[in-house]
């Protein structure tokens, strides 16, 4: 599972599969379930993500986690 965000556009994707999407509904305002051929969910794309979700913390509890990676990126004054 990935989250990707995006800040040019203040949208935030939550990546549940490698696969690609085959359908897509939007659920409620600015939240839009992704599907793949199979009708299994993929992901989950909010828009207007910093004024629906709090970003500045993620929280995992109790998650079988075997590999957790962050990554950011630079600053714009390092770019």
């Amino acid at each position: 599972m990935k989250f990707h965000y995006y800040s040019e556009t203040d949208s935030l994707y939550i990546d549940l599969s490698q696969k690609s999407s085959a359908e897509s509904i939007e659920v409620a305002e600015g939240v839009v379930l992704d599907f793949d051929l199979n009708g299994k969910l993929i992901g989950i794309d909010i828009d207007n993500a910093s004024k629906t979700v709090d970003l500045s913390r993620l929280e995992a509890e109790a998650l079988p986690i075997q590999s957790l990676a962050i990554s950011q990126q630079p600053a714009a004054s390092e770019t």
